[in-house]
């Protein structure tokens, strides 16, 4: 399928990308033109509301929809899969009465971890915001760069991409309404307050519909994680980067980790959300969660080292004892390279959750499957 010509050129595109410099904490990006624009802050005690908040904040710097799964297909083939829409608050042009003012930006990526090639198959695209072709509506998810789409229908998602190598078309149906992060949504991502985003997941969404590989179209069935985030602040000036993981639990409990880590590999802060057995525990700080690297694996384009196997203990649990998980990768090459839109590298793949039984004798079972991303590995994200 014909690939559409960007608004912006290439160049320029790679141009402009290298002068807004965008990637954020709260997991997002951002442009910094440096022309005093006035970003809508986040705050503590401000109550999310839906689904108003399901759709674009354009008030605010940078805003992120995040979809993350596994598929199996009618052969029994699993493999994973993420399509991201990424609204940026330029500051360029926003007196401007021209409808070509870069003042909104869409970003796009989609990606297959596809172990029968074992390695992403991964395609991206970067806009700016020109109704009707490109945007990012208020009031309901709808984010689009051309022909690729991810919207909000009433009572699923629904999302379509189309890439050289691989084409999908998913339905993903929420069981539940939507688990706020942090305090009823107020993610704080270091221990300065104002490091923070609007974040909430909508973990355990049933997955149908069509997956397209080198030319051979299946149906396919899984489970997938959505995250909507947006955000103001630049990540903090210390920190190196961030370790996430979204994990669809198997008794239909879900878990939300990360850790915001300095240049030396030190826990900034770390937060996570479990929903067990319809009950919620949250719980933040500098040591709510220990992230424990267990096997490394080397990028042979980038040359960066990543911890592609994990051992997570959940401190603050019910109980007073510590929750420990290993996380195993689906296959160790999961590096996406964004440096067409973003400029960054990073890990980004499906993973699997096993846990040891109470009975140390027992062998360690899966509990459940989502995905982890690692940021600042192969360098710091640009600023």
């Amino acid at each position: 399928m014909r690939r559409s010509t960007p608004i912006f050129g290439a160049a320029p595109r790679r141009a402009l990308v290298c002068v807004l410099c965008w990637l954020i904490p709260g997991l997002s990006f951002a442009a910094d033109a440096g022309n005093g624009t006035a970003f809508a802050p986040v705050r503590p005690g401000h109550a999310l509301s839906f689904p108003a908040d399901l759709g674009a904040h354009p008030d605010f710097r940078t805003e992120w929809w995040y979809i993350t799964g596994w598929t199996t297909d009618e052969s029994g083939m699993e493999r994973g899969f993420q399509v991201t829409f990424f609204r940026v608050r330029s500051g360029i042009g926003e007196g401007s009465a021209s409808r070509f003012a870069p003042s909104q930006l869409v970003l796009a990526h989609a990606a297959v971890a596809d172990p029968a090639i074992g390695r992403l198959r991964h395609a991206e695209r970067a806009e700016r915001a020109y109704s009707p072709l490109v945007g990012a509506d208020r009031g309901a998810t709808k984010a689009w760069v051309r022909d690729w789409i991810l919207e909000w229908t009433g009572d699923r998602y629904r999302t379509r991409v189309a890439a050289r190598d691989f084409t999908f078309e998913l339905d993903f149906i929420p069981p539940r309404v939507p688990v706020l992060n942090g305090r009823g949504g107020y993610s704080q991502k270091s221990p300065e307050p104002h490091h923070a985003s609007f974040y909430y997941s909508r973990p355990q969404l049933a997955v149908t519909g069509t997956l397209r590989v080198d030319g051979k179209s299946e149906r396919v069935r899984g489970s997938a994680w959505l995250d909507h985030e947006w955000s103001s602040e630049l990540m903090p000036e210390r920190a190196r980067g961030w370790d996430w993981l979204g994990i669809n639990l198997q008794d239909g409990g879900s878990l939300m980790a990360f850790r915001m880590r300095d240049t030396a590999g030190a826990a900034i802060w770390t937060a996570f959300t479990l929903v067990d057995r319809n009950t919620e525990h949250r719980s933040q700080g500098p040591d709510a969660v220990r992230f424990t690297p267990l096997r490394n694996w080397r990028s042979p384009r980038s040359g960066a080292q990543y911890p592609v196997e994990w051992e997570i203990e959940l401190n603050d649990q019910p109980g007073g004892e510590p929750r420990r998980l290993r996380v195993v990768p689906l296959m160790d090459d999961q590096e996406l390279d964004s440096s067409r839109s973003t400029g960054a590298i990073y890990w980004e793949g499906a993973v699997r959750v096993t846990e040891t039984p109470s009975d140390a004798s027992a062998p360690a079972r899966e509990i459940g499957r989502g995905y982890l991303e690692m940021t600042g590995y192969a360098d710091r994200p640009r600023l």
